[in-house]
């Protein structure tokens, strides 16, 4: 018996919303597959790779941080997606927010000011939306494809990156470590749970998702922006302007990232290393899917991502397993995403049933 997919009329709003949680599940079980393979309890093992890490208040603390910078940026890269303006370059621009704000702490240095913090917060969200600004131009004047040129600017991000940290911001007593100095007590963010290193900037990551609702939802420049997400050629008709969501959508993403990138210096990192983000910027596209490009789901899909970012140190010290792990959950968990999207508009049906003239659902 022979099966096929049979477009829909219209696009399943069921599935569009159960998709990530059949996605969750058979990420799940994958992961149990892996444990019973390398002879652990599968179960017992599941439930350690997922509990361990929030275990105490001192992981709850981790699990906020890493969670704050996906929810940031993937809120960020969402307002672009919904545009099918597609950013890929939200780890450059994280870095670039790094070298604006970085550059404002280092030059301040212990000397200190109340101006400090704020400064950096606007300079890291002047650097990484001058970066994504220029594969939107590129993409405006001379119709260059978006997703390579913020892809390839993430290198170019990085090797400045390195340039600066390994040439004039090198620490002199870093015993030649590739690192900057420890940032100034003003320009960093103050804690908000003792003996956890949480610390006020995981506040962005809910302001984002608040403003990213009304922006979407009570504002016509958003209903502009998911008009030509569903029909670039409708959203033309109705005089939208393409150029002007290209804009937007590479600015608001290019913004987040670049905050995210303070958040990190300024927050747990207090310098500045060549390795300032651990892939949040590609990481946080899968928070953004995962989420299903609303708000409010990449809220919990982040929490999620962070969860598994902190689950591969327990895999290693409890399961004895590599914390490579975690990378694997992380691709398996987006490759069954994406599989079960094309359940929203399309249907497997039996060929058989096709050919008897059945009608469709």
């Amino acid at each position: 018996m022979q099966f096929r997919f049979e477009a829909r009329a219209t696009p399943s709003r069921r599935v569009f919303w159960l998709s990530p949680l059949v996605a969750i599940a058979l990420s799940c079980l994958v992961a149990m597959a892996i444990f019973a393979l390398s002879g652990l309890a599968p179960v017992a093992s599941l439930i350690i790779f997922i509990t361990e890490p929030v275990s105490s208040m001192y992981g709850f603390g981790e699990l906020l941080i890493k969670a704050a910078p996906l929810i940031l940026i993937a809120v960020g890269l969402a307002i672009g997606f919904r545009a099918n303006v597609w950013n890929i370059g939200a780890e450059g621009q994280i870095i670039m927010g790094v070298i604006f704000s970085g550059g404002l702490a280092l030059a301040y240095g212990d000397s200190g000011s109340w101006l400090v913090l704020p400064g950096m917060v606007l300079l890291g969200l002047l650097g990484g939306s001058v970066w994504a600004s220029i594969p939107a131009l590129l993409r405006i004047h001379f119709r260059a494809n978006e997703i390579l040129t913020s892809l390839m600017l993430n290198y170019v991000a990085h090797f400045a990156l390195i340039f600066l940290v390994h040439g004039i911001w090198r620490d002199p007593a870093g015993f030649n470590f590739p690192q900057s100095k420890p940032l100034g007590d003003d320009a960093l963010f103050p804690l908000l749970i003792e003996g956890t290193r949480a610390n006020a900037s995981i506040l962005f990551a809910p302001l984002a998702v608040v403003l990213a609702w009304l922006l979407l939802k009570r504002s016509f420049l958003g209903f502009q922006l998911q008009a030509r997400g569903v029909s670039q050629n409708a959203a033309q008709y109705a005089g939208f302007r393409a150029d002007r969501a290209i804009l937007v959508g590479m600015l608001c993403g290019g913004a987040a990232a670049g905050i995210a990138g303070v958040a990190e210096v300024a927050g747990p990192l207090g310098q500045i290393y060549p390795s300032v983000t651990p892939g949040y910027g590609y990481a946080a596209i899968i928070v953004a899917f995962l989420g299903r490009l609303h708000p409010v789901g990449i809220l919990f899909a982040g929490l999620l991502m962070a969860l598994l970012y902190l689950s591969g140190d327990a895999a290693q010290m409890i399961l004895g397993l590599p914390p490579s792990i975690a990378g694997v959950i992380q691709a398996t968990l987006l490759f069954f995403l994406l599989s079960t999207e094309v359940l929203v508009n399309y249907r497997l049906r039996r060929s058989r049933e096709l050919t008897s003239g059945s009608s469709v659902a």
